[in-house]
């Protein structure tokens, strides 16, 4: 099945992407807090405000043994989403069907509530270079996205998310990259995961304007968020921020997570953290302020959904 031109319906896919009130905010799962983790209460999903975790899809490739009963432990008190990092979808789609055929079969066994990938190429010649990165954003690499995630839906059976990238250079290209990710969407029936400090360290790389780029995604192709800390680079300085994973949260990356749930609505937010791991209370009370934003956003929209309610008696 290719999408060349056509545009695809989610309907082709038994799940939908967008997963809504079911989860509030979540955390990367890091195997140093399994204990915590399973200590959580468990009464009814509301006693965590629907915490969920996420994981790279890719470090479950495995036949058996401790990390997937470790996964089947957390699953069966929590939502989980699968989020991967080895699919180039932008590039080399000759090993697709291997690799989904992997995850599709960890997707049978665990349900996970999201499936998300980067609209990004990692790979080239059967090569695999061990990073993300961007996509040129001309026609024949917005087709070859597409491509790559018909390929990796069609393999797996349901609708995924596509992640932005971090850019680091600024580059001449025929679309802005927020009507690249629109075309892919529409053109291939995913949706868009939004990372939130992905976009913040964009647009202090290469100048392009944060909460003009989110007003150019409509809010129904947005199925979740994600929030990280980022640093800045040992040589050249705040000038030039990496994508590290390895810090709290920065204010304005808050600041832009803020105003990205008033364009989008409730909207599942991902915590992410992948070094400096610190204890799981501290990563749970950030999180925590990921919550409570959601639940700021919930009451602001009921608070003007019952002002209009009023004004059209009136």
């Amino acid at each position: 099945m290719k999408a060349n031109n056509l545009y695809y319906s989610q309907e082709n896919f038994p799940q939908h992407t967008i997963a809504g009130d079911k989860l509030g905010a979540g955390l990367s799962l890091k195997p140093e807090h399994l204990d915590d983790i399973l200590s959580l209460p468990v009464q009814a999903p509301s006693v965590n405000n629907n915490l969920w975790f996420e994981v790279h899809t890719e470090n479950y490739f495995v036949a058996g043994g401790p990390r997937l009963n470790y996964l089947r432990a957390v699953r069966e008190n929590h939502n989980i989403s699968f989020h991967g990092v080895g699919g180039s979808l932008g590039s080399d789609h000759k090993a697709m069907a291997a690799h989904t055929k992997q995850v599709k079969a960890l997707i049978n066994e665990f349900q996970p509530i999201l499936v998300s990938e980067h609209a990004v190429w990692s790979k080239s010649d059967g090569k695999y270079f061990a990073d993300l990165m961007p996509l040129p954003r001309t026609q024949d690499a917005l087709q070859s996205l597409i491509d790559g995630v018909d390929c990796y839906q069609s393999g797996i059976g349901r609708s995924i998310l596509i992640e932005n990238p971090s850019n680091y250079l600024d580059f001449i290209s025929d679309m802005d990259e927020p009507q690249f990710l629109v075309e892919a969407a529409r053109r291939s029936g995913c949706g868009l995961l939004i990372d939130i400090n992905n976009l913040y360290i964009s647009s202090k790389n290469t100048g392009i304007d944060a909460l003009n780029y989110l007003k150019q995604i409509p809010a129904e192709l947005v199925g979740e968020i994600h929030i990280a800390g980022h640093d800045p680079d040992p040589t050249l300085g705040q000038s030039l921020l990496i994508d590290s994973h390895a810090a709290a949260v920065a204010p304005p990356v808050w600041k832009l997570l803020e105003q990205a749930l008033g364009l989008f609505g409730h909207t599942p937010v991902l915590v992410e953290r992948d070094a400096n791991i610190p204890s799981f209370t501290e990563l749970m009370k950030e999180r925590q302020i990921a919550q409570n934003y959601l639940e700021q956003d919930k009451v602001l929209r009921n608070v003007n959904a019952a002002g209009n309610e009023v004004l059209v008696n009136e």
